[in-house]
């Protein structure tokens, strides 16, 4: 999952940031409301955090110009005004849901794996591919009932192969939503990491899980191709 962050307060950013990333997100920070309008037209991000008072566009603008270029990225509007006709505005400006400050970062987050379950896009609160599963609520991930140790950027892949499982996605594509825009894309970081995904999830005696496409990129599926006996 990809987060974009639109703050203008730095150590807020900051706090939103490390949290994002501790959940085993990807998180993106920009400062302005034209920045997030950048962002967001250039990346394609599963989730949006933003806040209304910007510098320059105030969030509601930008949700509301987001929105009317056909964006379906999930937003999450922050604000000091937590009265309810503020409420109501965000929310007509085409907000996903709409969060005080201050909050809880517990909050936050919970809302943000609400939101992620939502069309067009959804997220079931526990992903299954054959004997393999993840439960997001508790970031555990089992195979035929035993636990595997994931570092968070393996469960950031993970979860992501889990939700466009039956589909091929591309290394770039992987890059996108598991890493985020700190991250130097040099040689086969992409590869490295799939591979040792593969390694704990597809143990001697089971059955494989994880396929190769070559010239395009992997798959999560339990057979492949898909008319394979």
């Amino acid at each position: 999952m990809r987060v974009l962050i639109v703050e203008d307060d730095a150590d807020v950013a900051d706090l939103l940031q490390r949290a994002v990333r501790e959940a085993a997100w990807a998180a993106d920070i920009v400062a302005t409301g034209e920045g997030a309008l950048a962002a967001l037209a250039v990346s394609d991000y599963d989730l949006a955090v933003l806040d209304i008072g910007l510098p320059d566009l105030d969030g509601l603008e930008v949700c509301r110009r987001w929105r009317a270029r056909g964006g379906r990225t999930p937003v999450l509007m922050l604000t000091a005004r937590g009265g309810l006709s503020d409420r109501v505005t965000g929310l007509d400006a085409g907000a996903d849901d709409y969060l005080g400050k201050p909050f809880a970062i517990e909050e936050l987050l919970a809302r943000l794996r609400a939101l992620a379950r939502r069309p067009p896009s959804p997220l079931d609160v526990c992903l299954r591919v054959a004997d393999l599963e993840l439960d997001v609520a508790t970031r555990t991930a089992r195979r035929a009932g035993l636990v595997l140790r994931l570092s968070a950027r393996e469960y950031a892949l993970l979860e992501y192969l889990l939700r466009t499982h039956g589909r091929v996605v591309s290394r770039a594509q992987i890059l996108e939503h598991v890493w985020d825009d700190n991250f130097d894309p040099i040689g086969n970081a992409v590869d490295v990491l799939v591979g040792r995904v593969r390694r704990k999830i597809d143990r001697p005696g089971f059955p494989p899980l994880i396929h190769t496409v070559v010239g395009m990129g992997y798959v999560l599926a339990d057979r492949w191709p898909p008319d394979a006996p």
